[in-house]
């Protein structure tokens, strides 16, 4: 089912909903696309806010995807400071913030997900933030700074990151992490560690298995972290970073199929075939694991933006794509391909006080995911064997002497 005259509404203008927009009129769609975004500025790259905005080495016009006049010369009607606010199926509508309402032929979600907020007392205070846009970036980065003292509440990537540009600022940086171990619920062991380590060489403390129980303040303002143990660390500001709950409640009151984001299929296609879900938002199928999950990251955003495009115009649907993500710290770059899903051992190549090093996930003799730290080749061939589900040699993998073009059995 394909028009390339067919009205298409895009609900989200971040990464994925303003890819879409390009993909469809590059692929020879001539109808009408309205792009609907809750944001003052056009889709923008985000994960730079954590890092090269903070430092202000990127601004909103660097950082733009394409720019404003891009939008009004393919003809794509961009709203900006807009938010749709109820979806109506039966009657192919959807109505907006500003009162107003589209009818669609195809309606594509790209809400995405919003921080996760921590019920708390002084949750309110002016100097607790997040960073989920380019209005938290700015603020933020007009508050550290030398001489200023930030908490970072929350171990994981973004945090982490914080943390990173937070000392790149001269600010002193305190990390407060209710588990054990830094990276929890996204890293094993080794990588936890080796982050704590390199963090801590660069002048941040950590507090581990430090429950958050309230914000302190005076004048309105944050003064300090209290922690379930009584104490308050003290801050000039800080940023919660403990995880998003996907945009879903449009889809989810509108009576489309929801587990943890929209669910929908390999054409990124919802329950209800004019209705399509992309990026943080949608629960998609992972074919290589056999299973549905949500995900977090600009590769999937991309990835899914093709596939709505491709089923929107009737082109072939792209081919499947092994899952992958970074996160630059310092002078560290990690990148990740595939999840750890039924892992039975973990194989590391390398020394990690080397700062170069590797950890693949194995289930039996196939990895099933790899986190490289400055190591390009481990992640690219990581990444194919993957996708190609070829069985390693476990000595040859953990051998940095062996090429990793030869560690296949």
């Amino acid at each position: 089912m394909s028009d390339l005259n067919a009205h298409v509404v895009i609900i989200g203008a971040g990464h994925a909903g303003g890819t879409l927009a390009a993909l469809l009129r590059q692929y020879g769609h001539t109808g009408p696309i309205s792009m609907i975004g809750d944001e003052p500025i056009p889709p923008y790259q985000r994960p730079p806010l954590s890092k090269a905005w903070l430092k202000g080495e990127a601004d909103a016009d660097s950082l733009a995807l394409k720019p404003l006049e891009f939008y009004a010369d393919e003809n794509i009607d961009f709203r900006p400071n807009v938010k749709a606010v109820k979806l109506e199926r039966a009657a192919r509508k959807v109505k907006l913030s500003d009162g107003s309402e589209l009818t669609y032929d195809f309606l594509v979600l790209a809400t995405g997900a919003r921080a996760i907020a921590l019920p708390i007392p002084g949750a309110d205070l002016q100097g607790v933030m997040f960073l989920r846009t380019a209005a938290d970036a700015e603020a933020l980065k007009t508050t550290v700074g030398p001489g200023k003292r930030l908490a970072v509440v929350g171990g994981g990537y973004i945090g982490l990151e914080v943390a990173a540009s937070g000392r790149a600022l001269g600010a002193e940086v305190v990390v407060l992490e209710r588990e054990s171990r830094l990276l929890a619920r996204v890293a094993n062991e080794v990588l936890s560690e080796f982050f704590r380590s390199y963090h801590a060489k660069h002048g941040v403390t950590f507090e581990l298995g430090a429950s958050v129980t309230g914000f302190e303040g005076e004048g309105g303002k944050i003064t300090g972290v209290k922690l379930a143990d009584g104490r308050v660390i003290a801050c000039d500001a800080a940023v919660v970073g403990v995880g998003a709950h996907p945009n879903d409640e449009l889809a989810s009151e509108s009576g489309l199929e929801t587990a943890r984001g929209v669910v929908v299929d390999l054409e990124a296609r919802t329950s209800d075939p004019h209705v399509f879900a992309i990026g943080d938002v949608a629960h998609r199928p992972m074919p290589i694991y056999g299973r549905m999950f949500r995900m977090e990251s600009v590769p999937n955003a991309l990835e899914q933006a093709k596939q709505a495009a491709c089923a929107i115009t009737g082109r072939p649907a792209p081919t499947g794509e092994v899952p992958w993500q970074w996160s630059d710290q310092y002078d560290l770059k990690l990148q990740i391909a595939g999840y750890a899903f039924d892992v039975d051992e973990i194989v590391v190549r390398g020394d990690p006080a080397s700062g170069k090093f590797a950890v693949f996930h194995l289930n039996g003799d196939q990895v099933q995911s790899v986190e490289a730290i400055n190591a390009p080749p481990e992640f690219m061939m990581g990444r194919q064997l993957i996708g190609n589900r070829k069985a390693v040699n476990k000595a040859k993998l953990a051998d940095p002497a062996v090429s990793m073009k030869e560690v296949t059995a």
